[in-house]
């Protein structure tokens, strides 16, 4: 790992909430910026100033909150957009220009040039009325390498303080995205940051990637939220570099699943019940082989203690139950079974959670313990 010094940028408040279908309210966002601010996320991207007198009355109350956090606006390369987020009271804003082929196609109408002038006018502009200034390079995954670090460089020199590597479709590996943000580390004197999407599965690992190449500054959303399929989840990023690499980012991790929920309602998209670290599942244990283990030692089928993440370890009698779960449940609930009543019981919790494609509760378990002592005497 290049840099042990990695700012987490949290964007749950711009791209994520660019989402389709994903709208908060005032009050919502105000909740999640404090939230985020309270357990030490360092920087957040909290709107899009230009998108009207809602979005910038949000950006206003949360800049009037006197976080700690540094609070960001995002923008496009004209006066306008530079002078809106001015209007909000912030003192730092993104801005962002394409710099692959494709987009500057379809933005500029293949004119890079014009693009240049106008991102040069922007920062000048901005740093004329005291605002700090990142730029970011929108679609940098697809763009010619020597024109991408024309960009940088040219930013760089104008008087941005960062650029940001985006990979905006989410087209990239971690390997190639090392050695594309290698180049950028190796030629700029200004911190780079990360900003992945996950349309291939691969937006913490490509994250993750740029950041081993010397990045410092990664952006993320709670829950992955973003456009599309998402973005870097802020819970994966931020345990990946403390549990892989031993980075602590400041981060209160025992309060990532409260944050989880609380982004969850307020984008009224459920976490599906795999999704890492924060996930239904993520600490819950059915099959046999895998409950046996973590009974006698947690570490043999769990990456780093639940609590670490605000979860607690949880038992599922179901399907792929054993016999060990099966006594262990059983027991916590002062009911103690010889082998035979064991393995009956096993066949019912089996039969039953096949019949009803679920796990089952304790009161079903229950249930079927006394239904098959029942009928076990009856038999007699």
């Amino acid at each position: 790992m290049k840099n042990s010094l990695i700012q987490i940028n949290d964007t749950t408040l711009r791209d994520g909430e660019q989402a389709a279908g994903i709208a908060f309210n005032i009050e919502e966002k105000i909740a999640i910026a404090t939230f985020l601010d309270s357990i030490g996320v360092q920087e957040l991207e909290i709107g899009i100033p230009a998108m009207g007198q809602e979005e910038t009355e949000s950006i206003r109350a949360i800049a009037n909150l006197g976080l700690k956090a540094k609070l960001l606006g995002w923008n496009r390369a004209n006066r306008s957009d530079i002078q809106a987020s001015l209007n909000c009271g912030l003192q730092r804003v993104h801005i962002s220009v394409p710099v692959s082929d494709i987009q500057i196609a379809a933005k500029f109408h293949g004119q890079w040039r014009v693009m240049l002038d106008r991102l040069k006018d922007a920062i000048n502009f901005a740093c004329d009325c005291g605002l700090a200034v990142s730029v970011g390079g929108e679609d940098s995954s697809r763009a010619e390498a020597s024109f991408l670090l024309d960009v940088a460089t040219l930013a760089q020199e104008w008087g941005a303080f960062r650029f940001r590597f985006c990979d905006t479709v989410g087209v990239l590996d971690p390997l190639t995205t090392y050695n594309k943000v290698r180049k950028l580390i190796t030629h700029l004197h200004i911190p780079v940051e990360m900003h992945t999407h996950n349309d291939l599965g691969l937006a913490t690992a490509n994250a993750l990637a740029g950041i081993q190449a010397g990045a410092s500054s990664v952006n993320t959303t709670v829950n992955g939220l973003g456009e599309r399929a998402g973005n870097a989840a802020l819970e994966e990023v931020v345990m990946a570099l403390k549990r892989i690499y031993s980075i602590q980012t400041g981060i209160d991790t025992k309060r990532l699943l409260e944050l989880s929920r609380l982004v969850a309602k307020a984008s009224n998209c459920p976490v599906p019940p795999w999704k890492a670290i924060v996930g239904e599942n993520a600490f819950a244990h059915e099959s046999g082989i895998h409950a046996h283990g973590i009974l006698q030692n947690p570490v043999t089928y769990e990456p780093f203690d639940p609590e670490e993440v605000g979860w607690e370890r949880r038992f599922v009698v179901g399907k792929h139950s054993g016999r060990h779960l099966v006594f262990s449940v059983l027991q916590e609930q002062g009911i103690i079974l010889n082998s035979e009543e064991i393995q009956l019981v096993l066949e019912a919790v089996r039969h039953q959670a096949v019949e009803v494609k679920r796990s089952l509760t304790v009161e079903e378990l229950l249930n079927l313990v006394s239904q098959t002592r029942s009928y076990a005497h009856a038999n007699r």
